[in-house]
């Protein structure tokens, strides 16, 4: 054989390694992050064309009741999640997707979970911190609204779907509200919080789990404070309304056009 072959079959397998290591992951990809000492999974989905030469937006989503668990997965299968594995090429960001355990809502350690788990991809990742979006659906929408009062200056854009704001129904276990208590009336005080943020809200018009009066208090409260706000409700729609929001150009094309004020 001649010697050049050798040698140069010797290099790339030596070179090999670090070829593979200089090539990212992309599609939905498995992790997990520490919060007070336990460990959570999540996933995150890697555009098929990322590069880390250049800086990506970044979308937080949360999950409705329906996909509560330990799994990792199940957070990926409804709602933003399935839209992305439909048409992949609609969304050209990293999207992160926490999931929250049985019997639980986000608030407190979940809250914590998802917010950590932004943290560790923008560490791992490289993404545009001013293109930072947060989204949710149903409970998940609920997820939005805490979450977005708690750290305001935090997202660039809010689209929560079929979400709520103050409690609507009986619960045998205790509620934590978007809104503390002693805030004042919760909407007005949401909407003061927010005014600064480009929200686009959307609900069904017939929703039978969630009332749609959530949204539109919502959504009049932050257009009386003069917030950069969209309502869309959507004519005879029950509750699973987010797949014609993920599914709308309109609403995704608004969303990327979103960037954190300084």
């Amino acid at each position: 054989m001649d010697l050049r072959v050798i040698r140069t079959t010797a290099l790339l397998a030596l070179l090999a390694p670090a070829l593979e290591a200089q090539t990212p992951q992309t599609g939905f990809l498995d992790r997990r992050v520490s919060v007070a000492g336990q460990s959570h999974h999540y996933q995150v989905f890697v555009p098929f064309s990322y590069t880390a030469s250049q800086r990506w937006p970044v979308i937080l989503f949360l999950h409705g009741a329906g996909e509560r668990g330990d799994d990792g997965l199940l957070q990926t299968q409804v709602g933003l999640g399935a839209a992305v594995r439909q048409n992949a090429a609609r969304f050209p960001a990293i999207i992160v997707f926490p999931q929250m355990p049985a019997e639980s809502a986000w608030t407190g350690t979940p809250a914590q979970v998802a917010i950590a788990a932004l943290e560790q991809v923008s560490r791992e990742f490289q993404v545009d911190s001013d293109r930072v979006y947060l989204t949710g659906l149903s409970m998940g929408g609920n997820g939005v609204w805490y979450l977005a009062y708690r750290y305001p200056s935090r997202f660039a854009a809010l689209v929560p779907i079929c979400g709520f704001v103050t409690a609507f129904f009986p619960t045998a276990r205790p509620f934590t509200p978007v809104v503390p208590a002693d805030s004042g009336p919760p909407f007005e005080a949401l909407a003061r919080q927010l005014r600064r943020v480009p929200t686009w809200i959307v609900h069904g018009e017939i929703d039978g789990a969630v009332p749609v009066e959530q949204s539109r208090q919502a959504a009049a409260a932050l257009k009386a404070v003069g917030a950069p706000v969209q309502y869309l409700e959507v004519l005879g729609m029950n509750h699973n309304v987010w797949d014609a929001a993920y599914g709308s150009p309109a609403l995704v094309s608004w969303l990327f056009a979103q960037r954190r004020s300084r």
